[in-house]
């Protein structure tokens, strides 16, 4: 999980670097798809549910989920590019896909997912706002993982946070636990009571991902079948990262 981490960091990365009013969030997809390969790992979320692309980019008051589109990223956009991977993964033939081959590295492959919201050239200070809470919400959340402490913690000093800064945080999706399927137990919402929830042991690893939203939480399903919008099309952001809980804390695995 280490190892995909670095690759889906360095890959979104350079995502987030091709971003630029008049690129469309299809080109951005199609770069992910070619960098995903091109590092022998495989896109975690090409078919997930019938999702038809590997990149989830929301605009705007979209949270997540958005399907890359034709259509062009403006000047004063905000996008959520979030993006999981499988590290290593085997080919047609059978073969473990990994940096180094050889029977000693040949070993199932654990996903990892990540998610960072940028702007597209310059942005309301409402939204410079907006984001830098999403970004500092995940931080302080962080914090909050280590042996002893439990799910409910992190949640608590989440919504703390992003409440007192006048945003609000997402009810109906929540963050995961993580390793051999992209989707684990236990749920990591970004919202609860200190002590709640299950207890935090070394060893495992979680997606945390706040959402939070510049009006309120309620949600909607876009037009695309896939992606959240906010009812009240409030604006969004959205920042993630995979962690692996150690005997001290936490250690990120996707970090830029």
């Amino acid at each position: 999980m280490r190892e995909g981490g670095k690759i889906l960091a360095k890959i979104l990365d350079e995502i987030v670097k091709a971003v630029k009013p008049g690129i469309t969030t299809k080109k951005l997809d199609e770069l992910t798809q070619e960098l995903i390969f091109a590092n022998g790992a495989k896109p975690a979320f090409l078919g997930y549910d019938g999702f038809p692309a590997a990149l989830c980019a929301s605009v705007n008051e979209v949270i997540v989920h958005a399907v890359p589109s034709g259509d062009k990223l403006k000047e004063g956009d905000i996008v959520g590019l979030d993006l999981g991977i499988l590290y290593p993964f085997k080919d047609c033939a059978g073969c473990f896909m990994v940096a180094s081959c050889g029977p000693e590295k040949k070993t199932e492959g654990f996903y990892t997912d990540m998610a960072i919201t940028v702007p597209v050239g310059k942005i309301s200070k409402e939204d410079e706002k907006l984001i830098d809470v999403a970004r500092e919400s995940l931080m302080v959340g962080l914090e909050q993982v280590k042996p002893g402490n439990t799910v409910g913690d992190i949640g608590f000093t989440i919504q703390q946070y992003v409440e007192k800064q006048g945003f609000s945080v997402i009810r109906n999706l929540v963050g995961h636990g993580i390793g051999k399927e992209l989707h684990e137990e236990p749920k990591i919402p970004n919202f609860g009571q200190k002590g709640e929830g299950p207890e935090i042991k070394p060893g495992m690893a979680f997606a945390i991902e706040p959402m939070i939203a510049a009006g309120g939480h309620e949600l909607i399903k876009s037009k695309d079948g896939h992606g959240f919008e906010t009812k009240d099309k409030s604006r969004t952001a959205h920042f993630e990262h995979t962690v692996v809980v150690t005997e001290e804390g936490c250690e990120v695995l996707t970090k830029i």
